[in-house]
């Protein structure tokens, strides 16, 4: 599907209905929303689920600037205008949830109601956030190491795209002792395996991010991290305030940390579910008696 000067890979369901754009994370794809779309579907929605810029069959453009906020926002406006859609209803995971938050920023008008899950919404930060990390984390925590060694981790994920899913795609991991000394570190995913806890999914559905990791690669997904410093620039003076109506939800168990958005996102609630990081994925059904529930009061 053209949009923004690029190809998008689009799936849809429930055509005629009230529009809802679905945005994945890292390193995810469409696919990981395959639980909610028919609950919305019944609900009366339009289901529009992209690959995101980088991911799947869509544009994978090799200038690192392709990624950045601007850009990415550009392509939701663009999938909108493709459907003759004014305003519809947002969900995001993960860095699908990083960029909702500064679409709405950036385009409050086009969203009627919007809906997080993991990643929570931060005001800019005073200093330059990958500088700020590699003096707090560290050199090898992954976001820095993907930003001060371009490419080195992505080329090495590209040789073993199935280990590294399967050691990142975990759930159930914190119920072991060892977790809490474990040296696993997400820039070595291809080299070793994490061994704990178990698979958030079947092997089945696993070896469609195999298979799309496979052919695709690492590196335009790994882009997005990249722009990072470049975001914070451009979001110099943009309004830090979010007054959509919002839905956050929270896996208890993951390593992305909650943040109090009492004073950022206006008109919010929140819910934690009993899970990790793919919440969607490993807690489908409850995850869709959330989003249902809110988005009855909205329709």
């Amino acid at each position: 599907m053209p949009t923004n000067g690029i190809e998008l890979e689009v799936f849809e369901a429930g055509k005629g209905g009230i529009p809802i754009i679905l945005c994945h994370g890292w390193p995810e794809l469409a696919f990981s929303w395959r639980f909610q779309i028919q609950s919305l579907v019944e609900l009366g929605f339009h289901c529009i689920v992209p690959n995101l810029r980088g991911y799947g069959n869509s544009s994978k453009p090799n200038k690192v600037s392709s990624y950045d906020v601007i850009s990415l926002s550009d392509d939701l406006n663009g999938l909108l205008d493709y459907y003759r859609i004014s305003r519809a209803f947002f969900m995001g995971h993960d860095w699908g949830a990083w960029l909702l938050w500064h679409y709405t920023l950036l385009h409050k008008d086009r969203v009627s109601g919007l809906i997080n899950l993991s990643v929570p919404f931060r005001q800019r930060e005073k200093t330059d956030p990958i500088k700020f990390w590699e003096n707090v984390l560290g050199k090898d925590f992954y976001i820095v190491h993907f930003n001060n060694r371009p490419n080195v981790a992505a080329k090495s994920f590209n040789k073993n795209p199935r280990r590294v899913l399967t050691n990142l795609f975990r759930t159930d991991h914190w119920l072991s002792e060892r977790s809490k000394n474990s040296n696993y570190k997400i820039i070595k995913s291809a080299e070793s395996d994490y061994g704990l806890g178990k698979l958030a999914m079947s092997e089945t559905e696993l070896e469609v991010f195999v298979e799309a990791f496979s052919k695709g690669g690492f590196e335009a997904p790994c882009n997005w991290y990249r722009n990072i410093s470049r975001n914070w620039r451009l979001s110099e003076g943009l309004s830090q305030v979010i007054e959509t109506p919002t839905l956050m939800i929270y896996g208890k168990y993951d390593m992305v940390p909650q943040v109090d958005m009492s004073k950022s996102v206006k008109n919010l609630q929140i819910r934690t579910l009993d899970c990790g990081h793919w919440i969607q994925q490993e807690r489908p059904e409850e995850t869709n008696n959330l989003i249902t529930k809110w988005l009855k009061l909205r329709l």
